[in-house]
């Protein structure tokens, strides 16, 4: 049988990046259906109707929730082609931890970009980078997470690296001044065809920041 497999995302999510990257590198084909997060689609909602958002994959009309857990969804499912976890369990923890942790970094990135003023826009930031300085003491002068080899935490990080221009612009600092090693990895990424398909361009992304913060104004 033929595998069903359907995306529901958001073109700038840094979330969503993960899995169409994941699925790339599978060589897996799915259709992707961009998701209107104002209107809400009824199968968004039937999909993941606990925390209606996206990314949503739907596996043979199975949905898988959260992004990191749709990429080990993905890794067990096409176990074949380039795992994307290491197959040492005590590795693999490591790989889950620094998946969390990356993700840990959201709520200064949200005082940075969405702060109601100046000085929770810089704490946010003050966050926000020491928490990358600490991924990149971890990356150190690795080619990836994984050594040689491009995996789980690579992907749990890249789908930032379309909103680092944003954060420059919005919390006026450069991120290759404070995390010269995240940015020479993210170049490397950026090679790959995987990520370079699934990747956002990041001047849109920019572009579309004052929208978003219009809207979040509105709620």
């Amino acid at each position: 049988m033929v595998d069903e497999v359907i995306l529901l995302d958001y073109w700038p999510s840094l979330f969503g990046v993960r899995t169409r990257i994941a699925l790339e590198e599978k060589n897996i084909k799915f259709d992707y259906i961009e998701q209107d997060l104002c209107n809400k689609s009824a199968l968004l909602l039937e999909m993941n109707p606990v925390h209606k958002k996206i990314p949503v994959l739907i596996h043979n009309g199975k949905p898988v929730c959260e992004s990191l857990i749709q990429v080990e969804f993905i890794d067990e499912t096409w176990p074949k082609a380039n795992p994307l976890l290491p197959s040492d369990p005590y590795q693999r923890a490591q790989a889950r931890f620094w998946g969390n942790f990356i993700d840990q970094m959201l709520p200064g990135l949200g005082k940075l970009m969405w702060g109601a003023n100046g000085e929770e826009q810089e704490e946010g930031k003050k966050e926000f980078v020491e928490m990358l300085k600490t991924v990149e003491s971890e990356l150190g002068d690795r080619t990836y997470f994984g050594g040689e080899t491009f995996g789980y935490v690579d992907i749990a990080l890249i789908g930032y690296y379309c909103w680092f221009d944003a954060f420059e612009k919005y919390g006026n600092f450069s991120i290759e001044a404070e995390c010269p090693k995240i940015i020479a990895w993210a170049k490397r990424c950026v090679k790959r065809d995987s990520v370079a398909k699934s990747l956002p361009d990041s001047e849109k992304v920019t572009e579309l920041v004052p929208e978003l913060k219009k809207k979040k104004r509105v709620e």
